[in-house]
This record gives C-alpha cells, structure tokens and sequence, in this order.
C-alpha cells in the first residue's frame, strides 16, 4: 500500500484528543522501549490505529524531555518501516513522587491499561505494581466504560460468528435489526465502534457500541478478517451528510474531541467547528446542551436552529 493510501485509510476528521494520543503513547513506549525493534506495521496492528498515526505519535514522542532538551529526549528512531526506541537517561534515575503525584500516575497508568493493545504483565503493567506496592496498595478501581456487549462482539469478531442485533439508529429515532458479521471492535473518541458488514445491504457499516442493544447468534460462520483494526473513516463515513459550522466558546472545545469533525479553525476567543449532521434532529440536541456556548455560522438557514429548539422545549413547561 502507497504511503498516500495508507495516510488517508488512517486519517482522522479533526483533531484527536491529546489525552487519548497521551494515554496510547503510555502503553506504547514502554512496550516498544522492551522489544528494542519493531516493524511499524506490528505495532499499528497491535494498537489498533493506522501505520500513519503510529508514526506521528512516535514523532510528537521525540519531542518529549526535560531541558534543556540536548540529552534528555525520549530516543526515537525510525528507519526502513522498523522502529527503535532508546532508554532516556531521565528514565534511568529514580522519580522522586510525593503520594499526591504518585496516585495520579497511578490512577493515569491503569487507565491506559485498558487501551487495545496494553498487556498487564508487560513493563507498563509491572511498574503499575511496583508503585501500587511503593503507595501502600491504595484502593483504586479506574471505570473506563465499556458496554455491556463489548465481549460478546470481540468475540464474535475473533470466530466469525454472524449475529442479529437490535440497533438504535440515532438518524432514524428508531431501533431496527439488523443481520451483521463483526470485522472489529475499536474505540475512537471515547466511544466503542462495532465495524461489520452488513448483511441486508451488503456493505461494511460503524455501528456504536452502546447503541446495540442486543446481540444474538445466527448460527451462520464466517472468515473472520485477517486485517489490522482501524479507526473510522470520518470522511467517507458522512460524505453524504449535511456539513454545519459551529462558533464555540472554549468551554465547548469539547466537541472537537467527542464528535467528527472535517475542521476546526481558530477565531479569536472562539473556535469554528465544521462537522456532519445527519439529522436536524439531533444538531438541536446538541445545540440545547451547548446553550449559549455555541451557534451556527453555515448554512444561514439553520442559523436559528438552536434558538427554536429552546423555545419549543420552554413551551412544553409552560
């Protein structure tokens, strides 16, 4: 695949969250930093992600130090679609924490550990104990969501099971079923995506996670797919909706990070957010949340969208 092929299968509508880049880097660097070399293609394979995001996370890495950053950057190197990360000497002296900052480290590194691709008895996964130890083993349980059917889909992606699902179409306002056969579970966004195909209309589809409300087993196989998980493709994805341009304050910057967006442009104190709308539906939900955050810029005619969806819920309490 050409390098133009493979930045735009990995490419993400808008900017990723610098938590979720912050938080793959934490599992990724102490399991690249044991292997001493690996092939890029393995490691996007093994987290989840593009061969092209791999490689601008490991670039935003070897920025990473202390200064006077002549010595004391995070060594990596890529060469020849194969990676090598040295040890920095900054890692190499002990870390003097106070229990403040160790519990937040803590708390940070068994949130990565759930990541795709974090292994618990990895050098992550030992250090986490050693400090869990070093603290006096506080009671600490990290709840990062995951839907009660997240199993039974991983599941069926791994045996090529096909199986029903009853589906809450957000477009549609309405639960419809659906026959599928998983490709993959992923999570962008802070939401867990289903990729499977659909069989009714024969084509792949991204389904959320916690919009399925079941899941049965037809009893039908497939060949499960051999191929490395990806991210969504926003673009493609929404290619056929409505595009709206949102001016947020900085409170909401939110937005950008939860939902797809094509662009998002600085404007003084404000932000101008471009995303897809599938429904006029739910912009005014949206809009309601956001309140006097947010208002739409384009297209002109949905301008008052937000306004008009507070007045009829003011109406219905009146």
């Amino acid at each position: 695949m050409s390098e133009k092929n493979e930045r735009k299968r990995g490419a993400r509508r808008g900017p990723e969250s610098a938590g979720d880049r912050l938080a793959r880097l934490l599992v990724l660097l102490p399991w690249l930093t044991e292997r001493g070399e690996t092939p890029v293609a393995e490691a996007a394979a093994r987290f989840g992600v593009s061969e092209h995001q791999i490689v601008s996370d490991l670039e935003l890495a070897a920025m990473c130090g202390l200064p006077p950053y002549v010595d004391e950057l995070i060594d990596v190197f890529i060469d020849d679609g194969v990676i090598a990360v040295g040890v920095p000497r900054l890692f190499t002296r002990p870390l003097r924490l106070n229990a403040r900052e160790g519990f937040a480290l803590l708390a940070t590194g068994r949130a990565a550990m759930a990541l795709p691709g974090a292994d618990p008895a990895g050098p992550l996964g030992r250090a986490l104990d050693k400090l869990e130890t070093a603290l006096g083993r506080p009671v600490l349980t990290v709840d990062v969501p995951r839907p009660e059917l997240l199993p039974a889909l991983q599941q069926a992606a791994e045996r090529g099971e096909q199986i029903e699902i009853g589906y809450w179409s957000a477009r549609r306002a309405a639960r419809t079923a659906r026959i599928v056969e998983p490709l993959a579970v992923v999570t962008d966004r802070g939401h867990w995506y289903l990729r499977a195909r659909d069989v009714g209309v024969g084509e792949e589809r991204w389904f959320r996670v916690d919009r399925i409300e079941e899941a049965r087993d037809t009893g039908q196989r497939f060949a499960p797919s051999t191929a490395p998980p990806a991210t969504p493709d926003w673009e493609e994805e929404f290619a056929d909706q409505m595009l709206v341009t949102l001016r947020v304050q900085d409170e909401a910057r939110w937005v950008a990070e939860r939902y797809p967006v094509t662009e998002v442009r600085a404007e003084g104190d404000h932000l101008l957010l471009s995303l897809p709308v599938t429904s006029r539906r739910w912009l005014e939900r949206l809009l309601l949340r956001l309140g006097p955050m947010a208002e739409v810029v384009a297209p002109v005619e949905l301008a008052g969208t937000g306004r008009e969806a507070a007045r009829r819920l003011l109406a219905r309490y009146r």
